[in-house]
């Protein structure tokens, strides 16, 4: 049997959601608020401006990276370095995903209400709503605010209970029709990588705009002191967001 056929991309989906919505929370918001700190002056849209260019670099660049393992075609490289990319391209969406949202003034301290938007951006705004409204009885535009106080928890239980295995086997798919593409040799593989990993996070960044609405025009408090532990995990790098 071909090494190819090991590789689960539904399965590391799965596992790798639920590690990174804890992990990279405590990342998400110390890289706010360590932004915030060295550029006390940028507003939130010019903070998230800077969040998406990193965030579509960094999943480009892991994509790209997974095609060039392809130029040797020997499964005992190809298939590490795409179970690789499919966990680092997770990690960052999430990272992003909870970085946008502290920008908006969401602490999404709860564990199911943390999962409920990141799970919901990476599936899609219509299809997401779609599930919420099912559940609640009536459209929300820019719910994804009003997860923290308005929307009661069991209704966040039941729309989790609805759109993680939807999530699963939906990006699941997409990831792996994307890891074969990676897998082509020639250079062709790491031109695949690289434009469908870009692709997917451009989707996610609409995709967040269009649940969280628009950013405030004014930070809602004053631009926070040191950050503790300055960064862990896939922390964002600090250059200038110009």
């Amino acid at each position: 049997m071909s090494e190819h056929k090991k590789l689960d991309p539904r399965a590391v989906v799965s596992s790798g959601l639920s590690r990174a919505l804890q992990a990279q929370q405590p990342v998400a918001v110390a890289n706010v608020e360590r932004l915030r700190r060295v550029h006390p002056d940028k507003s939130p849209a010019e903070l998230v401006a800077y969040l998406d260019k990193w965030y579509i670099a960094t999943v480009a660049g892991t994509g790209a990276g997974a095609g060039m393992a392809a130029v040797v075609p020997n499964g005992f490289v190809q298939v590490p370095a795409a179970l690789v990319d499919l966990a680092a391209y997770l990690e960052a969406s999430v990272l992003y995903t909870l970085s946008v949202a502290e920008v908006h003034g969401l602490h999404l301290e709860d564990a199911e209400r943390r999962r409920l938007l990141v799970t919901a951006v990476l599936v899609g705004n219509s299809a997401s709503t779609q599930v919420l409204e099912k559940v609640i009885g009536r459209s929300v535009p820019y719910w994804g605010r009003k997860i923290v106080e308005a929307i009661p928890m069991e209704a966040i239980k039941r729309v989790n209970h609805v759109l993680g295995p939807r999530f699963v086997t939906k990006w699941g798919a997409k990831t792996g029709v994307l890891v074969l593409g990676k897998q082509i040799p020639f250079m062709i593989g790491a031109a695949i990588g690289g434009g469908g990993n870009g692709l997917l996070g451009w989707f996610l960044v609409k995709s967040g705009r269009k649940i969280l609405g628009p950013l405030p025009n004014e930070w809602d408090r004053k631009a926070p002191g040191a950050a503790a532990g300055d960064l862990l995990g896939l922390a964002v790098p600090g250059p200038d967001p110009d």
